[in-house]
């Protein structure tokens, strides 16, 4: 009678699963979007909760995301956030380093507390 085998099984005791969108949205209820007005711009935004972009490679959008905070350029289309918690901070800078209040061609920034999936 031969004795238990030596070599381990192939397959994984947990397997890795994608998070879905209905998961997503449970535990990142809001929304924040970033809209380019043409104009190279960088923004930071920072909530008190977890954030995570809605884009398949942030690196590629020049999009830094690290706990509760992003920071990233834009000059036109669109980037979005669903994050947990509260929006705790914004800043946006067009290409000379001048802020929102002194600068038109800086992003617009929409934010939607529990809002459904996009």
């Amino acid at each position: 009678m031969p004795g238990p085998s030596r070599y381990r099984s192939m397959a994984r005791d947990t397997p890795v699963r994608n998070r879905t969108a209905a998961t997503t949205t449970e535990t990142l209820p809001n929304l924040v979007t970033i809209v380019g007005r043409g104009v190279p711009s960088n923004f930071e935004i920072s909530v008190d909760g977890d954030l995570e972009m809605l884009a398949d490679d942030p690196v590629a959008e020049g999009t830094v995301v690290s706990g509760g905070v992003a920071e990233g350029a834009i000059d036109v289309g669109v980037q979005r956030f669903r994050f947990s918690g509260q929006m705790a901070n914004v800043r946006l800078v067009d290409w000379n380093g001048d802020e929102a209040a002194d600068s038109a061609s800086v992003p617009t920034v929409h934010v939607e507390y529990g809002s459904a999936q996009r």
